[in-house]
């Protein structure tokens, strides 16, 4: 009879819930997806969690010991309790953990969804076998997670690693956050469609402005790669200028952290070679003379599924 591990991984999205059943050594034996609903609140949003467990749950046979939850906004691991995530109305402090348990009597575990993310690299994917790193997630925004001796560094009320939220231009772009001239209003990919909304009729005879104007695409960070691919040099300059400011905050990181192992994942790194060779030359820069000869700087391993694997590893990390 087999003694192998189980657990559910939550990755709570503003969109949509990804769900599925992970082996403790990383393998997804079961995964599916479901609409958050985030729109009509946050008892709504637990329904659509309750009920992705139950229908994930009632496809496979294997036993599972626990649930992990990734979610953004700020988490109390130890409370488990998740506090304004962005693009979710209407939530305040909602004690989520406690929820959950009530409703499927296993032990459960909530995490920030970039920490999440941070542990199942650590534990599965370009962190394995790395006592310290720092973990950043570009997506629609940008986020963290710092590896420190091998555990996730939380802070005081769980929202270290919240890279995207630091300052590289103090009169720069207004940031979601409030703040001005964060990497985020630089780098996330909220703010990259828009500078080129904004500037792509300024470069008319650019491949990605045809794509856009004349086949009528959908302008994304795929197409934005599709373009450089085909040596457009006004979606190669963006991506460059995206590897740049990364590289500004990220510096700053570095120097105060001491760490030089960097994991790159989320949907823009897609951007590729042409992104980390930029980010890559700036942080070198720009990083204290004795760290510049150690950055090490890696794309992160588990891609499409970091977050249903980083949500599932809660259950069998050891902070």
């Amino acid at each position: 009879m087999s003694t192998k591990k189980y657990s559910v991984g939550v990755d709570l999205g503003g969109t949509n819930i990804k769900i599925g059943i992970v082996s403790e050594d990383g393998k997804i034996i079961k995964k599916d997806s479901l609409s958050s609903k985030a729109d009509e609140g946050p008892e709504k949003v637990i329904q659509q969690i309750k009920k992705a467990i139950k229908q994930i749950s009632n496809k496979s046979k294997v036993k599972v010991i626990g649930i992990g939850i990734g979610t953004p906004g700020i988490v109390s691991s130890k409370k488990g309790t998740v506090e304004n995530p962005p693009n979710f109305p209407g939530w305040d402090k909602v004690p989520l953990k406690q929820i959950i348990k009530k409703e499927f009597q296993k032990d459960v575990f909530i995490e920030n969804d970039a920490n999440a993310a941070a542990i199942g690299e650590l534990m599965y994917g370009a962190g394995k076998n790395k006592e310290n790193f720092i973990m950043i997630t570009l997506g629609t925004g940008v986020g963290g997670g710092i590896i420190l001796d091998r555990k996730i560094y939380r802070g005081e009320l769980g929202a270290a690693g919240e890279i995207g939220h630091i300052t590289i231009d103090h009169n720069g772009p207004k940031c979601n956050c409030g703040s001005r001239g964060c990497i985020e209003a630089y780098a996330g990919n909220r703010y990259i469609i828009s500078r080129i909304s904004k500037d792509i009729s300024n470069h008319p005879n650019s491949l990605l402005c045809k794509m856009v104007s004349s086949e009528g695409k959908e302008l994304s960070p795929k197409l934005i790669y599709e373009a450089a691919c085909n040596k457009d040099d006004y979606a190669i300059g963006i991506i460059t200028d995206v590897g740049k400011y990364l590289g500004y905050g990220i510096a700053s990181a570095v120097n105060l952290l001491d760490v030089t192992n960097i994991i790159i994942g989320g949907g823009v790194a897609g951007f590729g070679r042409i992104l980390f060779d930029s980010f890559e030359k700036t942080l070198i820069e720009r990083v204290m003379k004795p760290f510049k000869s150690r950055i090490n700087v890696k794309p992160a391993r588990l891609k499409n599924d970091a977050g249903i694997k980083g949500a599932a590893s809660l259950v069998f990390y050891k902070s």
